[in-house]
């Protein structure tokens, strides 16, 4: 068999074995959080719940020019349940950030000035925010690496703690999930 019906058989079979080809992006984040169309999954996603999360973001990438995936992944969440038929208005997302992440919610003014180079996180935080989730920066992390609130993106929230935020979040029904 050669190469081109090889890979033509793998993409039928797979295909039919409910293996989507590509990843695409949106409807709630465009450009960001792509993810896979899973057909038939054997365990079956419960489309009459609310889903209410929040991840939590200490990592952030070692370059100053990359996207945080961590911070991707908060896309990738909303994508893919809405993408699978879940409506908005059941998607709750929260995002706290600390540690080495938290540079990544600065502003582009603010980054340029320390890393000579803009935000490459800020599209996507800011979509984020249009999309109603609700980003926390750690207070502590603020302080401790120098990151007031007037240099981060608008809208990005400050709060005592990361730990404060997320205990609160969960009293709220918030679900955790650390990256």
């Amino acid at each position: 068999m050669n190469f081109q019906r090889l890979s033509q058989f793998l993409l039928v079979f797979l295909s039919f074995y409910g293996f989507s080809q590509t990843t695409k992006t949106g409807p709630v984040i465009d450009g960001y959080g792509a993810v896979w169309e899973i057909n038939n999954p054997d365990f079956e996603t419960d489309k009459s719940q609310e889903f209410k999360v929040v991840f939590d973001v200490k990592d952030g990438p070692e370059s100053d020019t990359e996207i945080n995936r961590n911070i991707n992944t908060v896309a990738r969440f909303l994508n893919m349940h809405a993408q699978s038929g879940i409506p908005s208005s059941q998607i709750k997302a929260a995002l706290i950030v600390h540690g080495t992440a938290a540079r990544n919610l600065l502003s582009d003014d603010a980054h340029k000035a320390r890393y000579k180079i803009e935000n490459p996180n800020r599209e996507l935080v800011e979509k984020l925010l249009e999309a109603g989730v609700e980003i926390i920066m750690c207070g502590q992390s603020s302080k401790t690496r120098d990151l007031p609130k007037e240099d981060l993106i608008p809208g990005v929230k400050i709060a005592l703690s990361a730990m404060t935020a997320n205990i609160q979040l969960q009293n709220q029904g918030y679900r955790p999930i650390k990256l």
